[in-house]
């Protein structure tokens, strides 16, 4: 991580400096819930390909870059977008014409794999995953788990309970610690030092962040140190986290922020119909994402209109004008 006092640098020079070929990445959101959308976009413009995804339930920034060729491996809970398709749909083809390795945990197992990362323990012990597949389907060979150090040498482990069964638990999971090489998240708000704010849910995101080696916030709001320290209690991630800072406004579109604008309804079924179909697909990577030289030149291509029009209302954080049928 940087010693500089001044982490604002612009979101491609971010991306180009810490995400690489082959890194081992998180980003964080709840599906259709403050995805780091800007920079999954720059990612996929830059072409970074073979990337380690490691997910907790994730949804419209998974989607786009499985779809755009970027993931190779991932580790994963839940993948949906949404009303728009509740699996979402670049994921389920890429598992179902065996494009990508996966392997599958529990949403608990993933909080507990990412919190295990941020403590700096290898492994935490749950009852999650028993009665399930989870435990006994994996996805990852002995010879692949060898050939990348990154990679844990077994998806969980089953082991009696060292305590005895007086808790009615004989046996427990035992899930690995997830440490990945850059985490991306989105926030509210964020000073130049890396000092965070978030409204709302904060998901798995601060576990995420304490568990990597580095971390690009991307903000609503850059503000003053002065102005994050009137309410401190709501500043969830320290500064000693974060690698760069990147002041993003919209940054998630079409996903939602709390507090700013809502998930955009319209543009996730546009989305869902281009990734039933590759030709489709192709024309909208081609209109929204590669004929978009970065984030501010794709918000000019959907247009002020259609921004005004999923706003979040002050008294309840969400847009009250948005149809979400």
């Amino acid at each position: 991580m940087t010693n500089s006092l001044n982490k604002v640098i612009p979101l491609k020079q971010a991306i180009e400096q810490y995400v690489k070929n082959g890194s081992h990445i998180s980003i964080g959101g709840f599906t259709i819930n403050r995805n780091p959308m800007a920079a999954v976009y720059e990612i996929i413009r830059q072409k970074i390909s073979d990337l380690h995804l490691y997910a907790h339930s994730n949804g419209t920034g998974l989607d786009e870059l499985i779809g755009a060729g970027c993931i190779s491996k991932l580790e994963i809970a839940y993948a949906g977008n949404g009303k728009a398709a509740p699996t979402c749909i670049r994921f389920a083809r890429a598992i179902q014409n065996n494009e990508i390795l996966f392997e599958d945990y529990s949403n608990y197992m993933m909080s507990l794999r990412f919190t295990a990362g941020a403590m700096g323990v290898p492994f935490l012990p749950t009852l999650s995953g028993f009665g399930s597949d989870i435990l006994t389907k994996w996805g990852f060979s002995k010879s692949m788990r060898r050939s990348d150090p990154k990679i844990v040498d077994d998806k969980l482990t089953v082991i009696d309970n060292p305590f005895g069964n007086w808790t009615g638990a004989s046996k427990v999971v035992l899930v690995p610690a997830i440490n990945p090489d850059i985490t991306i998240i989105h926030v509210q708000k964020a000073d130049a030092t890396g000092t965070c704010s978030m409204q709302g849910l904060a998901f798995a995101d601060i576990e995420q962040v304490k568990a990597s080696k580095h971390v690009i916030v991307t903000c609503e709001q850059l503000v003053t140190k002065e102005e994050l320290r009137q309410n401190p209690d709501l500043n969830q991630i320290p500064f000693i986290h974060v690698s760069a800072v990147c002041h993003v406004p919209l940054g998630a579109y079409p996903t939602a922020v709390f507090g700013h604008y809502d998930y955009d309804s319209q543009y996730l079924r546009k989305f869902a119909i281009a990734a039933k179909n590759s030709d489709k697909f192709k024309n909208y990577q081609n209109k929204y994402i590669y004929g978009a030289k970065d984030h501010e030149a794709f918000l000019e291509i959907i247009g002020q209109k259609r921004i005004d029009t999923i706003t979040a209302d002050p008294r309840t954080g969400y847009s009250v004008n948005m149809k979400r049928d």
